[in-house]
């Protein structure tokens, strides 16, 4: 349902959400989330330039979150890396179709539609703090709020 680069990426909004704060190098988001570095670096870039995360080079340089993750939904993270694309007119071309999509373009339009809609309500802060046992990346300390 969704690619690989938007999981690493949501695994990575995580990761600095659970400390926003804190600047992290890419090494170290990279090692917290098990994503490859090389692979990290450049979810990175896409996400600096979607203005989600801020990168600053140097010493105590690193990224970090612009939003606040109770404002930072699914739906902000996956447009900025692997956008969600709706049928708004027959793919195939067909003579007649165009907006007016077929029952199978149809039904595909409505299940985004359904996906979009329930990225945009759930928040990255809401993933960190369900009352549950497990947490989103578990293998790094909770941080207080």
């Amino acid at each position: 349902m969704i690619s690989q680069t938007t999981e690493y990426a949501l695994r990575a909004i995580v990761f600095l959400a659970d400390s926003p704060t804190e600047a992290h190098t890419a090494e170290a988001i990279a090692e917290g989330t098990k994503v490859p570095v090389g692979y990290l670096s450049k979810i990175m870039q896409g996400l600096a330039k979607a203005g989600l995360v801020s990168s600053q080079r140097g010493l105590y340089g690193g990224f970090t979150l612009i939003k606040s993750p109770k404002e930072l939904t699914v739906y902000a993270v996956v447009q900025a890396v692997d956008p969600i694309v709706r049928i708004t007119e027959c793919p195939l071309g067909l003579e007649g179709h165009g907006a007016n999509l077929c029952p199978l373009h149809r039904g595909l339009d409505n299940a985004m539609l359904a996906v979009e809609t329930a990225f945009k309500k759930l928040t990255i802060h809401h993933l960190l703090n369900q009352p549950q046992t497990s947490r989103p990346l578990c293998a790094f300390p909770r941080h207080a709020e």
